[in-house]
């Protein structure tokens, strides 16, 4: 019962904080862990804790898949460097660079544990990055390479964790058969995600139920996911893999459900990530009150492990600038202020915490996991070196650097795509057998709607900002008028209530129609 209350009011929680963090112009997730690491210290408040085990299978398969779902192939087509090069070279070098310097500090540590520790505070956020990037009005193609890099990431981090410990639990080593487990796990996720992506495909032709369809998009995740695990393969790659193959699978005549679906995972994202942050406060200060006053002997070895995992970072985007080729002629990172910024949001997050709170007490012989409480302590510390900081930092970096915007090239895309969507839409509805059923009047005014579709898909004017301040106050001002009808529209409804005779339930249907309408205000010809 008292961890149902604690999640009820961290739901409230993200809801609070998700309005504050508007207000003040920062990222709710770094809001919530720090006010929920605060109020845990709280003397009244019960001492909660969820089982380690089940903190990535809670909260990772559904916030892999928003993340993916915003993603496309073409995109991992695109940037297959960025992914080769950060999700898997990047995380492999961070996690040895880190095991020989935990190693060389706290020798008691052993090389399993210290790669062990390496794998725990190696892999970025996606979460954490997702959710702070995007409201800084970052460059869109630095975003892309954060989410390529973040969606697959923590994929090969859990592989080096799980024979790491397995090595330091038993008394072996760590090998090079941690390479061809990865390739194998890897091939078996992507298979295991394409099934689940045929799968929920024919579900949804069989199902007719628009909810239902919304539904199982939140069951495949933490299905494809479980059965991967189970099987040794890669959760991480199959919830991915999964979220991709229904976008690819999405058919043109599925708007609505697009839309219904969008709003519904919007939610979802929201609270989860905001449970989620919040149990990762939570945690942090359990962590500390249980090592107590040995953090303090940690602390040249916690040090150097924070500035290690941000230097390593920091070289290797550097590294990509200078000697990256085709990469670098793609302008990912296409100059020095692009690298700080990439290397400002190597944010680590929810997988760190987990694999910190994963580790085992004991090895097989009973004896205590020689530096464990070492581990537990460097992961908090480098979450809150790369999290915290660079969330509350990142806005005000982005306003200093300056960086030039993409949004012009990208808008002259938008355009010539509206264009091509207008003209085939033109051509398919003269071609339409059905249209020969409308009247003449019908027709025409179809005919001039779909004249107009370029105007509607496109956002023409941004490129001029006094344009576009322009084209913002009228619609802002449309859309005052628009409220104001429909509000008004809403309470004579309601106010149809105490009519005698009236159905109360035909009043009901009309609310909700009310409600799910979209008003479009079109100056053009009718």
């Amino acid at each position: 019962m008292e961890f149902l209350i604690l999640l009820v009011a961290l739901l409230f929680g993200t809801v609070l904080v998700v309005g504050l963090g508007e207000r003040i112009r920062l990222p709710y997730p770094v809001l919530m862990l720090i006010f929920s690491a605060l109020f845990a210290f709280l003397p009244f408040l019960p001492e909660i804790h969820i089982d380690p085990e089940l903190i990535l299978p809670l909260f990772l398969p559904p916030l892999l898949y928003a993340a993916a779902q915003r993603s496309s192939w073409s995109v991992f087509r695109l940037r297959w460097r960025s992914l080769v090069l950060l999700a898997v070279a990047l995380v492999a070098v961070t996690a040895a660079v880190v095991a020989g310097i935990s190693w060389a500090f706290v020798p008691a540590l052993g090389l399993p544990a210290a790669i062990a520790l390496g794998a725990i505070v190696a892999p970025p956020d996606p979460v954490a990055v997702e959710a702070v990037a995007g409201k800084v009005n970052m460059p869109r193609r630095l975003v892309t390479v954060l989410q390529t890099e973040g969606l697959f990431n923590d994929a090969i981090a859990i592989v080096i964790f799980q024979a790491a410990v397995g090595a330091a639990v038993s008394g072996g080593e760590v090998d090079w058969t941690i390479i061809p487990k990865f390739l194998i796990g890897a091939a078996g996720a992507v298979l295991l995600g394409l099934g689940m992506g045929w799968l929920v495909g024919a579900l949804n032709r069989f199902v007719p139920n628009l909810v239902a369809r919304s539904a199982v998009t939140l069951v495949a995740p933490y299905a494809v996911y479980i059965l991967a695990e189970e099987l040794h393969f890669s959760g991480v790659v199959a919830v991915v893999v999964t979220a991709l193959e229904l976008g690819r699978r999405a058919r043109p005549q599925d708007s609505e459900e697009r839309l219904t679906r969008t709003a519904f995972w919007d939610v979802v994202e929201l609270l989860t990530t905001g449970v989620a942050f919040g149990l990762v406060g939570i945690e942090m200060r359990y962590a500390i009150e249980d090592e107590g006053r040995e953090i303090f002997g940690f602390i040249p070895g916690i040090a150097a492990v924070c500035i290690a995992v941000v230097l390593v970072r920091f070289l290797w985007m550097y590294g990509i600038y200078r000697f990256g080729g085709t990469e670098k002629r793609n302008n990912v990172p296409g100059s020095l202020k692009e690298v700080l910024v990439l290397t400002w949001c190597g944010m680590r997050g929810l997988a760190t915490l987990a694999l910190a709170l994963a580790l085992p007490a004991t090895t097989l012989a009973g004896a205590e996991l020689p530096g464990r409480n070492f581990m537990i302590v460097t992961a908090g510390a480098v979450l809150v070196t790369t999290l915290v900081l660079p969330g509350l930092t990142l806005p005000w970096l982005m306003r200093r650097l300056n960086l030039p915007s993409d949004h012009l090239a990208m808008e002259r895309q938008e355009r010539e795509l509206a264009k091509r969507a207008e003209r085939i839409a033109l051509e398919t509805m003269k071609r339409s057998t059905a249209a020969d059923r409308l009247p003449p009047e019908r027709r025409a005014a179809l005919a001039r709607r779909m004249s107009s579709l370029h105007s509607i898909l496109e956002r023409d004017a941004e490129a001029d900002p006094q344009k576009m301040r322009q084209l913002k106050a009228t619609l802002e001002v449309m859309d005052e008028v628009q409220r104001e009808a429909l509000a008004a529209a809403r309470k004579e409804v309601l106010a149809a209530r105490r009519q005698s005779g009236m159905d109360p339930e035909a009043v009901d249907r009309v609310l909700r129609r009310l409600d799910l309408r979209t008003v479009t205000l079109d100056h053009g010809p009718r």
